[in-house]
């Protein structure tokens, strides 16, 4: 039997707002080491609440409880919670760690010989903002995919967390328009669960077919647009089943398959693939459709028929950090260009974001952003930077950037950190958050992570030149490891 407390959290749950869903993440309780890790502790105040509500509810979630309780609305883990909460008042926890205390447990780790020939450290205080450690931290190297951390948060800092990317039908002459605005997440399969609703190609589908009957169209043709983005479509890499051509119109990031995330067989014309699965949906809906779906642009003055949204921004942000998903990232990008009234392109994409980051206030010295996935090996950046961004997007007064942290893969439990933090590692799990990057000979890691004190500290660990990428892995994940275990005073 459900004891009263737990009935109250599954209402409030069911009945929250998509926002508060998101925040509350009481996703997990797992016993790891002799300790209940609490992986669904709340995290962080909502976008919704004053700053002085975010201060109380990071000092509650950060407390310990001796038994289940609801506050306030937000359901707090009857287990103390393994991770700080990200920014405010709760993350100084215990005392500062010191450099030299720092340097002792990362230095005899960072000359593993797995980590190759060059490789950086930095870690900075999260509740602070200051750089507490670095060795050859403002030496840039190349990224990988944790450049998407950077991707991320110049989308977030331009278009808000709460920003959505909207499909659209319109009426164009005699026939009807599909235009794309960049949203890779359109799908055209059931959503099941409590994750974020992604557009519904067969809703929009269902909603153009009654507005074409309500004014008695049963018969149109079809064009499709997405002219919204310019330039290339191929990313400089080539065809890729970690990547599908950069399209304002797709659906399922144009997978030729179920899958939702992770290499699959893509198509080479994502757009006129959509337009042919969206006429197939009109047909079984009953409006017939001449021919097959033509490329069309839609005027100004076009009249808007239908038009399905995306999920907030802040979701597709952690959908995109903590699976990797390199179409989303490249889609964040160009939306950021778009929002910065830039040509929606790379170039575009690249020169707004480091714009963007710059008016951030970021250590910008040898950063060079050419993608927004990290799959481009000229992509540049320092451990500095990485570091200090992930600081900044703990600053409690800058809560648009939170999505950053919160999307973070969990060691040992989300993402693609799920299969990691294992055996001496282990200790770890549920209180290591890292956006992991990988290219041949190049092993990256950057993220969160709670002290013995109790602390939440940022960190960034890169590597150049491996040859052995499980073992510069396993490294990586025990520089992390070192931290945790480590008051460092």
């Amino acid at each position: 039997m459900v004891p009263e407390a737990g009935r109250w959290q599954i209402r409030w749950w069911r009945n929250a707002p998509e926002a508060q869903r998101r925040t509350v993440r009481f996703v997990a309780v797992s016993a790891v080491a002799g300790l209940v890790v609490a992986t669904g502790a709340v995290l962080a105040a909502g976008p919704w609440d004053s700053g002085q509500r975010k201060a109380e509810r990071a000092r509650a979630a950060a407390a310990p409880r001796a038994g289940g309780e609801h506050h306030a609305g937000h359901v707090i883990s009857a287990a103390p919670p393994v991770l700080a909460p990200l920014g405010g008042a709760g993350a100084a926890g215990g005392q500062e760690p010191t450099r030299d205390g720092l340097a002792a447990t990362l230095e005899p780790l960072l000359t593993a010989s797995a980590l190759g020939p060059e490789r950086s450290a930095s870690v900075f205080d999260a509740a602070t903002g200051q750089k507490l450690y670095g060795s050859g931290s403002d030496t840039a190297y190349t990224p990988a995919s944790t450049i998407k951390l950077a991707t991320a948060t110049a989308a977030l800092a331009a278009l808000g967390p709460e920003h959505r990317i909207e499909t659209a039908v319109v009426r164009e002459g005699e026939g009807i328009v599909l235009v794309g605005g960049g949203d890779p997440t359109l799908t055209v399969q059931s959503q099941k669960g409590d994750g974020p609703r992604f557009a519904s190609l067969a809703e929009l589908a269902d909603a153009t077919v009654r507005a074409l009957k309500g004014r008695g169209v049963s018969h149109t043709t079809l064009g499709y647009d997405a002219s919204r983005y310019s330039g290339p479509a191929m990313h400089p890499i080539g065809p890729n089943e970690n990547l599908a051509p950069v399209s304002a119109l797709m659906v399922d990031e144009g997978r030729m398959d179920d899958s939702d995330h992770g290499p699959a067989e893509r198509t080479a014309e994502p757009a006129a693939d959509a337009a042919r699965k969206f006429a197939a949906m009109l047909r079984e809906r009953g409006v017939a459709v001449d021919g097959d779906p033509a490329e069309a642009r839609a005027g100004a003055g076009a009249q808007r028929v239908a038009s399905v949204a995306s999920a907030p921004l802040s979701a597709l942000v952690e959908r995109a950090l903590t699976n990797s998903d390199n179409d989303i990232a490249e889609a964040l990008a160009r939306q950021t260009a778009l929002a910065s009234g830039a040509s929606a392109d790379f170039e575009g994409a690249a020169k707004a974001a480091t714009a963007g980051l710059t008016k951030l206030g970021l250590p910008m010295a040898g950063v060079h952003l050419a993608d927004g996935s990290g799959l481009d090996r000229t992509d540049q950046a320092s451990a500095d930077f990485l570091a200090e961004l992930l600081a900044r997007a703990a600053d409690p007064r800058r809560p648009e950037l939170r999505p950053v942290l919160t999307g973070l893969p969990v060691a040992g439990f989300t993402g693609t950190l799920k299969e990691r933090y294992s055996g001496d590692d282990g200790a770890a799990r549920g209180v290591v958050r890292a956006k992991t990057g990988t290219l041949t000979g190049v092993n990256t890691l950057a993220g969160t992570v709670v002290d013995a004190s109790g602390r939440l500290l940022t960190f960034a660990f890169m590597t150049s030149g491996t040859t052995d990428p499980d073992g510069a892995q396993r490294a990586l994940d025990r520089l992390a490891t070192g931290v945790a275990g480590c008051g460092c005073h």
